[in-house]
């Protein structure tokens, strides 16, 4: 009878290490979670900027206002009938 429940307790404590230590544990399960959580986080940023590129892109190909305003931000360009007035701040 004792070796029998010492073959028992011996099977419990084995089971155990396996659930809390190793492949399948919930250490590693919890672990992955993090990880598939911050991918998603991640993805999610990325799928954002996507957005805002093709938002841009759709721009930038339906018409000459978006060029024309890009030219006047980014190169500082103006049309021939246009004064250009350049502010200086303190």
């Amino acid at each position: 009878m004792k070796v029998l429940w010492s073959v028992m307790v011996v099977l419990i404590v084995l089971l155990q290490v396996r659930l809390w230590v190793g492949e399948g544990s919930f250490a590693q399960v919890w672990s992955l979670s993090e990880t598939i959580a911050e991918q998603r986080r991640e993805n999610a940023q990325l799928a954002a900027r996507n957005d805002r590129l093709y938002a841009e892109v759709r721009n930038l190909s339906a018409g000459q206002g978006a060029v024309e305003e890009r030219a006047r931000k980014n190169l500082g360009l103006i049309h021939r009938d246009e004064t250009f007035f350049l502010v200086v701040e303190p």
